[in-house]
């Protein structure tokens, strides 16, 4: 279990900041934020930088707040079923990232098993949400959703998103998860 301290509070806080504000990138357009999901990179480097409770706490957090000061994305279901689904990438792109072995390879492997992890989740928790507002949520909505439509997020997802933490690596700037 990772330690409480200063440093990694202060970079989870960056990371939420960032999950904040990297949304106005695409603001203007909102169906390519949709796509590009620009909240999810920062949650999903919390958790390997920081470590799986930080990233769980960040992830939680950045929906439900950029809906509650920005009001995108809606509250309900969109930034409900996401706050499950982004705390589930940071917690588990930082438990992986702990057990596994440190080769760069695993860096991929921890960052797949996680989307595909909050996706899934994302999908149980919108059946559910969408079974409550009396609307049907189908195995095609959730293809689409978590898969199709987010297919430019998830690819600049998988090439940068390594980058940064082999780079980290290297520079010694990764150790507070390890």
């Amino acid at each position: 279990m990772g330690k409480l301290s200063t440093k990694n509070l202060t970079l989870a806080g960056l990371f939420l900041a960032l999950g904040l504000l990297l949304p106005f990138l695409t603001a203007q357009i909102p169906s390519i934020g949709s796509k590009l999901l620009p909240m999810h990179v920062p949650v999903l480097i919390c958790g390997f930088v920081c470590g799986w409770q930080y990233g769980l706490v960040v992830g939680l957090i950045v929906p439900v707040f950029r809906s509650m000061i920005f009001g995108m994305p809606p509250m309900f279901p969109t930034a409900v079923a996401m706050t499950f689904e982004l705390a589930t990438y940071g917690c588990l792109t930082g438990l992986f990232y702990k057990l596994f072995p440190k080769k760069d390879i695993f860096i991929y492997v921890t960052l797949v098993l996680s989307m595909i992890c909050g996706r899934v989740v994302w999908g149980i928790v919108s059946f559910f949400l969408y079974g409550i507002s009396g609307s049907a949520f189908s195995m095609k909505l959730f293809i689409t959703g978590a898969f199709v439509n987010a297919l430019p997020g998830i690819v600049i997802q998988i090439l940068i998103i390594p980058v940064i933490i082999i780079a980290l690596k290297k520079q010694e700037l990764l150790k507070c998860n390890i």
